[in-house]
């Protein structure tokens, strides 16, 4: 538990110290707590100092986890990991928000089995903006299309953009791909303005290596693991 306190407290203050550098608000920032390689009890001590997004990569090891947890810990669940169609239905059983949209098939079968218990599900559409091979997400020309099709879904609400930058130590490559994903969400928030079922409000992009320059690109919502959990 004081390793989670100090961990968290580092990023709160870099994650301020990165705000008042470049003009925005630290309050707008939703930190986003990656639990896959840790257990219920780190969970419950990060929620329990202020990180109540949890997101987790894979539906069968969230569902264990958050069932262990209980009702009593309020939290905002995320799956952050490719969704495999074969797991839409118990995606949308256990997650308040899934990140990883990425495809038409996807966004209409998790429409069918959010209508089937009467529920509006929130989604980021993922956007492969480095357009790597190993990495989910949808092609940046595809991104208007997504959105459209998803505006007519009934039980599916679009709620912001999210990217992974590519592995590497070149910053430069690490910044270009987050500002050209802030560039589609601009425009993305424009396409849903006056859409009733809409409200593109987040930005997810930055983990624990490269969340600052995230945030300096525009990111609202990071999701970190390791720098939470670990303090790496």
């Amino acid at each position: 538990m004081a390793m989670i306190i100090d961990n968290v407290n580092k990023i709160r203050a870099n994650i301020a110290r990165v705000c008042e550098r470049i003009g925005r608000d630290p309050n707008e920032i939703i930190v986003v707590g990656i639990s896959k390689y840790t257990d219920a009890n780190s969970i419950r001590s990060a929620v329990e100092v202020g990180i109540v997004h949890i997101g987790e990569n894979r539906v069968q090891d969230a569902r264990a986890k958050f069932d262990e947890l209980g009702s009593d810990i309020q939290m905002v669940k995320h799956l952050v990991g490719h969704l495999q169609s074969n797991k839409a239905k118990s995606a949308v059983e256990v997650f308040d928000l899934i990140e990883s949209v990425d495809s038409p098939k996807l966004a209409r079968l998790i429409n069918t089995h959010a209508g089937n218990i009467g529920k509006v599900q929130d989604i980021l559409i993922q956007v492969n903006v480095a357009q790597e091979d190993q990495k989910s997400g949808l092609h940046p020309d595809q991104v208007d299309e997504m959105v459209k099709l998803v505006m007519e879904l009934e039980h599916v609400r679009i709620r912001g953009l999210m990217t992974m930058a590519p592995f590497t130590e070149d910053k430069g490559i690490v910044r270009d791909c987050f500002r050209g994903l802030a560039d589609i969400f601009a425009r993305v928030k424009q396409m849903t303005a006056e859409h009733e079922r809409s409200d593109c409000v987040w930005l997810s992009m930055g983990m624990s290596g490269d969340y600052e320059t995230a945030l300096e690109e525009g990111s609202n919502m990071v999701r970190i693991g390791r720098a939470i959990f670990h303090g790496e």
